[in-house]
């Protein structure tokens, strides 16, 4: 059944803060008659929105190496009716909506995926369910940009102050947020007043809460030699051994929740040689700053003792083991009550579509391109496109087309046209 807008639903949908002075009236334009339109409209591009998803996530896009799809993503752009939709200096795709005097609001989907080139991203189906890396994460997400781009143009629905559609490069680990930095700390500095991402599949869940992480290549390198011949030489792989059973055993601090992992771990040239470099590449996350921190300093020094028993082990040898830092990528934290403007926006917006299963609006924590303009003071959320999905990050990824997987981009809309406001529909 398709989720329309009923007559007698009020025009306003007021929720106010939970502290008195924090107030400001969250008002859904639904029964704007420009809004409606759009709304009403969305359901019947279902299968648009699908097409679309489906063959963006068949253009592979690396970390670094998402202009194939950037190009694709501004083509789509400029046959809906965007002719000056651009490529930015870091590779970001944008369009602008709107040239008013009223809120500058950014709606985005991340272009780029976790896998590296030469990965295989054809799309397979069985029945409703369509499997390849990525096709969630974040292929639904630009899949509901373009789709508000689509029924915005349609229906001429005209922000009263200005919203930028955008495919943003950097979401995922390597990436370090580069195109959300870029954008908002170069090409619209001080200048967006609230930010959107729409990253996956699902119903109402409402990411407001930044999940930080230090990310680490951690490297030990000593002289190395031969394994027989050098053998009472420290090792450097050997003190990373050290160091990640060390990691495996420490705790966590108390508070929010804060987690570590040693994902990847390289170095060695063969068998019998007693290698000159070991590495290995750790995350630690947490929404606490402070915990993040103190993870980070337990993290350095457990590496510390691990280097020191290593040493200790080989009193005779004279090979020093050397450990360096290199940063991945450092995500900040920050977060925003249930009582913020925006949250409360799209928690009436979750409202208004609410079937009582998967668009009953709940407020989360996560790591995605909200962390930045968070961290920046800049009211932002991250929500979810519709349908259903798994296996996010792995080669067997999948999205689920469900009966109503057309609220995402509804969602989308009541929550953007709240934030931007609607100077009217010229028909």
């Amino acid at each position: 059944m398709h989720s329309v807008l009923r007559g007698h639903t009020p025009a306003l949908i007021l929720l106010l803060a939970t502290t008195p002075l924090a107030a400001q009236p969250v008002r859904l334009l639904h029964e704007s008659p420009a809004v409606r339109r759009a709304f009403e409209a969305l359901p019947a591009l279902q299968s648009w929105t699908l097409d679309q998803q489906v063959s963006l996530c068949e253009i592979p896009a690396p970390p670094f190496k998402e202009q194939v799809r950037a190009e694709e993503f501004r083509r789509r752009l400029i046959a809906l009716g965007y002719p000056d939709a651009r490529i930015d200096a870091v590779g970001n795709v944008i369009a602008t909506v709107g040239n008013g005097d009223g809120p500058r609001v950014m709606l985005a989907g991340h272009l780029d995926t976790v896998f590296p080139e030469g990965t295989d991203v054809k799309t397979t189906r069985t029945g409703d369910r369509i499997a390849g890396p990525g096709i969630g994460d974040d292929c639904r997400g630009l899949a509901v940009v373009l789709t508000i781009a689509k029924v915005l143009r349609e229906t001429n629905l005209v922000p009263q102050g200005r919203l930028y559609l955008v495919g943003n490069v950097g979401e995922e680990g390597p990436g370090n947020l580069r195109g959300v930095r870029h954008l908002l700390t170069q090409e619209f500095a001080g200048a967006m007043d609230f930010f959107i991402s729409v990253d996956g599949a699902g119903g109402a869940g409402i990411v407001s809460r930044a999940v930080g992480s230090h990310r680490y290549t951690i490297s030990f390198e000593g002289p190395g030699g031969h394994s027989y011949g050098a053998f009472g030489m420290t090792n450097p792989m050997h003190a990373m051994g050290r160091a990640i059973a060390r990691i495996a055993d420490l705790p966590v601090p108390p508070g929010p929740r804060t987690t570590f992992n040693v994902g990847i771990v390289r170095g060695g040239t063969s068998v019998n040689t007693i290698t000159p470099l070991a590495q290995m590449d750790v995350d630690m996350r947490s929404e606490s700053a402070e915990n993040l921190l103190e993870m980070d300093r337990r993290i350095r020094a457990a590496v510390d003792t691990a280097v020191r028993e290593e040493l200790a082990r080989w009193p005779n040898s004279r090979a020093p083991i050397t450990v360096k830092y290199d940063t991945i990528g450092i995500r900040p934290t920050g977060g925003q009550g249930d009582d913020a403007f925006i949250v409360r926006t799209a928690i009436a917006a979750a409202q208004l579509l609410d079937d009582g299963l998967s668009w009953t609006p709940r407020t989360e924590a996560s790591s995605t391109d909200a962390n930045l303009p968070i961290a920046l003071g800049i009211p932002a959320i991250t929500i979810n496109g519709g349908g259903r999905g798994g296996g996010a990050h792995g080669t067997a990824e999948w999205y689920q087309e469900t009966a109503d997987s057309y609220k995402g981009p509804q969602f989308a809309l009541l929550i953007v046209t709240a934030l931007a406001g609607v100077a009217g529909a010229t028909r």
